[in-house]
């Protein structure tokens, strides 16, 4: 092993007196140098642990060539530098042997000075590309770092944001959490990149940010909502775009448009713009379909959860219409992992327990829900 300041080559050569007269040449110099005769042995050599930083090796041996010793030294020991000191005057030879990673191409026979001044070459251009690359790393781990400091201060402005509207509404922080948590896991398995995804954790939980703008009585209201008081209740969507909107941040415009678009359906029987099909955005439809299960097998001031079996049949019934085949199917084929989500994230114990519909109303199916949630 080299000692400090000093540099640890390998020479690999089937001609013993070639190997020996550059590990002469190079001993003089005050390198750390040792031999071996075949590519194979070189290998072991490497294997054993020693950390060479330069192999000079020939190209014409017997058994492992020096390309292919090249190649395997470029794939395992990426930090070795390779040095091709050859017989072969043939320039094809020498472009591949340059291309697949050597630092430097001398032609027997050579001088002293040239093989010398190749291997401090050599050496040097090593030097500056480790620091290259750990530079390059540093830089790296600087932009997650600040990608996860900005990412946490996103979650931070999102909780204070939702503050103020659980205060208001009779939706726990579970819930919006819970919401955030199954669109996340339907945007994974619709093939979304890591990135969006978060986004979309993030985003999902503030689609009702709108309702602080609506009236306590119309918002904590237990019984069935009047025609004008539904249509002030549908505003929330707009007012929550308008609180949203303006920005030219990715996460806040998602929850812009989730905001906004969260009621429009596949069908255009959504508000409010009605929109159809494609037209709605596919985030709103994720956040459309997780909002309705996580509501209807939950209690609600205005009726007590429904079983999982009573959910899914509301939600099948309406599905495809409502949020499009795609996001539909997506949602059963993750249905296990929301009820994963559900349990771990589960409501606290609280006091308040849910009011019986109005003996008029009965238990809600898809359309009174709808009245009354705008959901």
């Amino acid at each position: 092993m080299a000692s400090e300041g000093t540099f640890n080559i390998l020479v690999v050569d089937d001609e013993p007196h070639v190997a020996e007269l550059l590990q002469r040449i190079l001993a003089t110099e005050g390198y750390f140098c040792s031999k071996a005769l075949s590519g194979e042995m070189a290998v072991q050599a490497l294997e054993q642990g020693n950390a060479f930083h330069l192999v000079v090796t020939d190209i014409m041996m017997l058994g492992m060539s020096g390309i292919d010793l090249l190649t395997y030294i470029r794939a395992s020991f990426p930090a070795t530098a390779v040095l091709m000191v050859t017989g072969v005057d043939d320039r094809q030879t020498a472009v591949n042997a340059l291309e697949i990673g050597a630092y430097g191409y001398v032609l027997k026979p050579f001088g002293r000075n040239e093989i010398l001044i190749n291997v401090a070459a050599a050496l040097e251009r090593r030097r500056v590309t480790l620091m290259s690359k750990q530079y390059e790393h540093f830089l790296k781990e600087e932009v997650r770092q600040r990608t996860r400091e900005l990412r946490r201060r996103e979650e931070e402005i999102v909780l204070r944001l939702l503050s103020a509207s659980e205060h208001r509404d009779d939706e726990t922080g579970c819930h919006v959490r819970r919401v955030g948590l199954c669109a996340a896991e339907m945007a994974k398995a619709l093939g979304w990149e890591s990135k969006l995804v978060e986004d979309l954790r993030l985003a999902a939980p503030m689609h009702d940010i709108g309702k602080i703008g609506i009236p306590d009585s119309i918002l904590l209201k237990p019984g069935r909502l009047t025609p004008t008081e539904f249509e002030t209740m549908k505003r929330h969507t707009v007012i929550g775009a308008r609180i949203l909107g303006g920005t030219n941040i990715p996460l806040l415009e998602m929850a812009r448009g989730i905001a906004l678009g969260h009621h429009e359906r596949w069908d255009g029987s959504g508000h409010p713009y009605g929109l159809v099909g494609d037209a709605v955005p596919v985030s709103a439809l994720i956040v459309g379909i997780v909002d309705f299960y996580d509501a209807l097998v939950h209690n609600r001031v205005y009726r007590p959860a429904l079983s999982e079996e009573e959910a899914l049949a509301i939600i099948t019934a309406c599905g495809r219409d409502h949020f499009g085949t795609d996001i539909f199917d997506c949602f059963m084929s993750v249905l296990p992992n929301l009820r994963l989500i559900r349990q771990e994230n589960h409501e606290p114990q609280q006091n308040l327990t849910a009011r019986q519909p109005n003996q008029n109303t009965g238990r809600p199916g898809v359309l009174s829900y709808e009245q009354r949630r705008a959901s």
